[in-house]
């Protein structure tokens, strides 16, 4: 198999799963079942899942008041695609601040 293929179908798994436990994590909350942990959501977030988590607060309206949610699931989407720009063009990028 191609590791291109191998990468996407893993993003395209954690950002699903990253989705559906926003959701399940609300469907729980409404029903005061037991609900997932906050560090499991933003595991799934780290792994890879950012943009699924993120798609999933909004969707489902879960975790929007919470400013660690609001502020930390975009900061590490954030880094999630410097780190993907530093692997694909290395150090070859130069920043400079005025």
């Amino acid at each position: 198999m191609d590791v291109i293929f191998i990468l996407a179908l893993y993003v395209i798994i954690v950002n699903t799963a990253g989705f559906a436990a926003m959701g399940i994590d609300k469907t729980r909350a409404r029903r005061k079942e037991f609900r997932i942990p906050e560090s499991t959501l933003f595991l799934l977030a780290i792994i890879g899942g950012s943009i699924g988590s993120i798609a999933g607060m909004y969707v489902f309206r879960h975790k929007t008041k919470h400013w660690y949610f609001v502020y930390g699931m975009p900061a590490i989407l954030i880094l999630q695609i410097l780190a993907v720009v530093y692997l694909i063009f290395g150090t070859s990028l130069d920043f400079t601040i005025l």
